[in-house]
């Protein structure tokens, strides 16, 4: 017959204490014992004495073992005896935070936490911070599919309804209609109720308006302009409420490359628009595209709503040492109501941004929309290759954003300041492209001109370490806003550098469309450099 010590919770079967004996063999002995546990001192008797009885206790484990224990509210805990005697009880009482708490109790939760944090360990492999990046790069992957499945579609579109070059510029364009309207009221939106709403919002709606392309096509040119813009309206609050979100869940020592990460979902998700859209097209017709890529939509919603908050304070399930590390952040529990619009726009740094962002545009847009007329008229590819070849540049931008991320974030880490990084990788991302545009008028084959675009924009995608993390760093409780501001700014150079660009080619040539985004290039590095920062200005 031996003493025993169970808490109710765990998971250890009743054992008698090691080195049990008959010594303890009458009831009230027993009942002195556990009433002497209970009031927290020792059973009466020598150590060697105690041994022998079997009630000896265990040494003190670490504090550490037991924090499980020390932070549950009660706990119901059996004092009893193993053995005969039919007239042997057992005693419960409780064990609070304060109690005093028996140490063969505290042994077996010690036990006992010890098993649950090793199991633990394998579903918290991944934190969760790094779950909400995997959640956001998932989205934007989405969100430039269900763009660009349009720029393949609209050639069956075109045969089957009609439609001349100047409306299917005007389909085109509708997009940006919706998407210029949310850049600022999107980032707004996120800084008062939180990103996981306008992005969880943003997905839903963009999703359900590709759905809806077919019908609208069909309907008439007027509701498929309307379609269009509405889908430009969801996908415009995706980036403020993505920055939002993780300038919360992101530590400045990872910014870089889990922004980085991000974006570079955009570039896959074109990569895997330009493949797949061809080949639904011949096998199903072009309305499969939309219906495919746009249901992809509601399995993201459902796994954003049950893992994604907006703030690491709202998340129930995060580990305390995660919990700790991001609180660490400067998080503010104060929900956003006002906009400090002056304070915002008094800024030097701010108006440095926004004029980075516009001239870092202009050159990406001309790139990325006239790239295939570059390949088919001074080339010389068919339209199949131009195609295959507009591939190229997406591959490489993601892999260099991913990699300019890293390499950012290693600075910061180790001493190198924010402001400096964010001067770096911008610099790179400005002088990069503006070297490799100026050599394409000296080459003289297709392959060389292709390795200068394909570095141009592999270059260009240090950008995302640069001028596209520096919202957060700017104003971490209006980044939503600060990235609509700018990239409000980055959406006109696209629609203005577009349009510019056709004048220049009917008035001019190739060389007059590079030398104007090669003087951007300089007129943003110059400006950048002067008047950026990674510090914080807004509070």
């Amino acid at each position: 017959m031996g003493l025993y010590l169970l808490p109710f919770s765990s998971p250890l079967r009743a054992r008698p204490v090691a080195g049990a004996a008959s010594a303890v063999n009458s009831v009230p002995a027993q009942k002195k014992a556990g009433r002497a546990l209970e009031a927290g001192g020792q059973i009466p008797g020598s150590s060697k004495e105690r041994i022998g009885r079997g009630l000896w206790r265990h040494p003190r484990p670490p504090a550490s073992l037991f924090r499980g224990a020390c932070l549950s509210r009660r706990r119901s805990v059996v004092v009893g005896v193993i053995g005969g005697g039919a007239d042997v009880k057992s005693e419960t009482f409780d064990v609070g935070a304060d109690s005093a708490v028996p140490e063969m109790v505290k042994f077996a939760d010690a036990l006992h936490e010890a098993a649950g944090d090793e199991k633990d360990g394998l579903s918290d492999s991944i934190p969760k911070r790094w779950v909400i990046v995997i959640l956001c790069f998932t989205a934007f992957l989405l969100c430039n599919m269900d763009r660009v499945n349009m720029s393949i579609a609209i050639l069956p579109m075109s045969a089957e309804f009609g439609w001349n070059p100047a409306t299917v510029g005007l389909i085109q364009s509708s997009f940006f209609w919706g998407y210029l309207l949310t850049q600022i009221a999107g980032g707004i939106w996120a800084d008062k109720v939180g990103g996981k709403r306008v992005l969880g919002f943003g997905v839903v709606w963009w999703s359900i308006a590709t759905l809806l392309t077919p019908f609208a096509a069909k309907a008439g040119l007027p509701f498929l302009l309307i379609v269009r813009a509405f889908m430009g309206i969801g996908e415009g609050v995706a980036m403020p409420a993505m920055n939002n979100i993780l300038s919360k869940w992101v530590p400045v020592s990872e910014r870089s490359r889990s922004l980085a990460l991000v974006y570079s979902g955009m570039y896959l998700g074109s990569v895997i628009g330009f493949a797949f859209s061809p080949l639904l097209i011949d096998s199903f017709g072009w309305s499969s595209v939309f219906y495919s890529f746009g249901s992809l939509g509601s399995a993201w919603l459902v796994i954003w709503l049950n893992q994604a908050y907006s703030s690491p304070l709202e998340d129930p399930d995060l580990s305390s040492e995660e919990r700790k590390l991001l609180l660490g952040n400067n998080i503010s529990k104060e929900p956003v109501t006002t906009i400090p619009w002056r304070e915002i726009l008094s800024k030097p740094p701010v108006w440095a941004l926004i004029v980075s962002h516009f001239c870092h545009n202009w050159g990406t847009f001309i790139l990325l929309t006239w790239m295939p007329t570059y390949y088919h008229q001074v080339l010389k590819f068919n339209l199949t290759e131009s195609g295959l070849f507009c591939v190229l540049p997406w591959l490489t931008m993601a892999l260099s954003s991913n990699l300019g991320g890293w390499i950012a974030d290693s600075l910061v880490t180790r001493g190198l300041s924010v402001t400096t990084v964010r001067k770096i990788m911008q610099s790179i991302g400005f002088l990069g492209p503006a070297f490799f545009l100026t050599q394409l008028s000296h080459v003289d084959s297709p392959s060389m001109a292709i390795l200068c675009m394909a570095c141009s924009q592999g270059m260009d995608a240090f950008s995302q370490s640069g001028l596209y993390s520096n919202h957060q760093d700017l104003a971490p409780r209006y980044s939503g806003v600060l990235l609509g501001l700018s990239n409000t700014a980055g959406v006109l150079a696209g629609v203005f550098g577009t349009a510019a660009t056709g004048y220049l080619l009917q008035h001019g040539s190739w060389d007059d469309v590079f030398g104007v985004s090669v003087t951007l290039y300089i007129v943003g590095t110059v400006v950048w450099n002067l008047f950026s920062t990674g510090e914080k200005i807004v509070d």
